[in-house]
């Protein structure tokens, strides 16, 4: 069978071998130099960081109270249900995009479309929003160092965080360098904070009182600590509820915001295409990752809520929320909170790195496509770095960290993530049925009920999420079909391509042997 596709129409979709064969055209082809342990390496590092030293903490003096360790869990378990669907399908199709390109080869181009521009919210804001963070824990070092600088400037209506446009350009640089670059650099700060988390976990243990822990899901909360309208999730509303805080729904809400802490691990799809042996490495990246970052993460939530009373970390009513250092400082343990912001400020310049690379390669891989600029899939000679994308992703993440209050947006970049994992799952049944004759390097157990549990389980925890995030996601969605219809859609190779591809990249024809 021929590997172009002749399908027309914003459904026709672009076949496995095609997707493989494009990632050695000259000008765009990534160089292969990741393996095993790199993506280990960069899934730790993009998934250790807010959930540990802001969220878990603010979560459960909000939402949930002792409970969060259990939201962690029930979130991990949703997570590993994609991962199982992921893996299949990183390790069956090795080529950048990671959720984009496999749903290229099941869904469809329009699908594939909107899934990009789905990871395009994912990325570009998380990065956004913890790069924010990143510039908030920066300013804490500095004072601890004895310099109280602000890392905000304020130029008229204007609040310019300097920190965070520090960040992402050094970030941006690191990225246009080289991917095996950034992975080293990663290690050393990867290393860094699992070291200071191991050391809050051991050192929490001993403050531990176990009458904190009760109750472990507190009531229902009432008046001025409840909320309400759009700012309750979706699910509450349905069950009749006054508030999603506290209670079983703010265990469940909890989930679905602690959800954001474990975004990211689907980065390591994304590097598919630089991985040497893709169809070993990427399963064992993406489980030994996650594995990893759930055992970290309940953990430090147990000891958290053990320490100190979940009323205690409740955010202040001039809107400052409680971090991990919180509990500490709170026992008079201030050397502890120390150590912690410095590791926090090592890990969330992982995450924010890694998420950016994640950004990245989706962009390249949909510009090779012909859906964005052709220009930006062009790579670097010398680096064999996307260097256009890079220093465009680089510019808008920058200007969103910088200029723009964006913390209301958390919930956005979980609802995108789960989306993502929705269509990942379904497509995994419908290419077992459309093509059972790819080679697989790994196979997801069970199917369909795996892909099924998973579906479900991120629809479960979707709906958890507040009204005014689904409106917000929606209003992005449709943003993202008008781009498509006036830009996307004229400009797509795979609909370009007649007899051959139309900018003269030969069309080449099984001959026995999968390419």
């Amino acid at each position: 069978m021929a590997v172009r596709d002749r399908q027309r129409g914003i459904m026709r979709t672009k076949s496995v071998e095609q997707s493989i064969a494009d990632t050695d055209e000259p000008g765009s082809r990534l160089r292969r130099d990741l393996g095993t342990w790199d993506l280990i390496v960069f899934g730790v590092a993009v998934v250790v960081g807010a959930g540990i030293f802001t969220l878990s903490a603010s979560t459960a003096g909000d939402v949930a109270g002792p409970s969060v360790s259990l939201a962690f869990v029930l979130a991990a378990i949703a997570c590993g249900l994609a991962a199982l669907c992921y893996a299949e399908f990183a390790s069956t199709v090795p080529v950048a995009g990671s959720a984009y390109t496999f749903s290229y080869a099941t869904f469809g181009e329009f699908i594939a479309w909107i899934i990009g521009w789905d990871l395009v919210l994912e990325f570009a804001v998380g990065s956004a929003v913890v790069a924010k963070g990143w510039s908030e824990y920066l300013a804490n070092v500095l004072g601890l160092l004895g310099a109280d600088v602000s890392t905000e400037i304020h130029l008229g209506p204007v609040a310019l965080d300097w920190g965070a446009l520090l960040l992402i350009g050094v970030l941006t640089v690191l990225l246009a360098l080289g991917t095996k670059l950034s992975s080293r650099v990663s290690l050393v700060f990867t290393t860094i904070k699992v070291a200071i988390v191991l050391l809050v976990i051991l050192v929490g243990l001993f403050y531990i009182n176990a009458a904190n822990y009760s109750p472990f899901i507190p009531p229902a909360a009432e008046g001025a600590a409840a909320d309400s309208g759009l700012q309750q999730s979706l699910l509450s509303i349905f069950g009749g509820s006054a508030t999603s805080t506290y209670g079983i729904y703010g265990l469940l809400a909890a989930a679905s915001l602690v959800f954001f802490a474990f975004i990211g691990f689907d980065v390591v799809a994304t590097t598919a295409e630089e991985t040497r042996n893709p169809q070993r490495s990427l399963p064992r990246g993406i489980f030994g990752s996650l594995a990893i970052v759930t055992v970290l993460y309940v953990g430090v939530a147990l000891v958290l809520t053990g320490m100190v009373s979940y009323t205690q970390l409740r955010t202040q009513p001039d809107g400052t929320r409680a971090t991990l250092a919180t509990a500490f400082e709170s026992l008079g343990v201030n050397w502890a909170a120390t150590i912690i912001a410095f590791g926090a400020l090592a890990g969330l310049t992982t995450v924010v790195m890694v998420l950016m690379l994640g950004q990245i390669r989706v962009l390249f891989a949909m510009s090779r496509d012909g859906l964005l600029p052709r220009g930006l899939a062009r790579t670097s000679r010398q680096h064999g770095t996307p260097a256009r994308a890079t220093i465009l992703v680089g510019i808008v993440v920058a200007a969103g960290s910088t200029f723009f209050p964006i913390g209301a947006l958390e919930e956005m970049v979980n609802i995108g993530t789960l989306f993502a994992f929705v269509l990942v799952s379904v497509g995994v049944v419908i290419l077992r049925r459309t093509r059972p004759d790819l080679p697989r390097g790994f196979r997801t157990p069970l199917v369909p009920l795996v892909p099924v549990l998973s579906v479900l389980a991120c629809l479960w925890l979707m709906i958890n999420l507040s009204v005014e995030t689904w409106l917000r996601f929606v209003i992005w969605m449709l943003i993202g079909i008008v781009v498509y219809a006036f830009y996307g859609r004229t400009h797509s190779r795979l609909g370009l391509r007649g007899g051959a591809d139309a900018e003269g990249v030969s069309v080449r024809k099984e001959s026995g042997n999968t390419p």
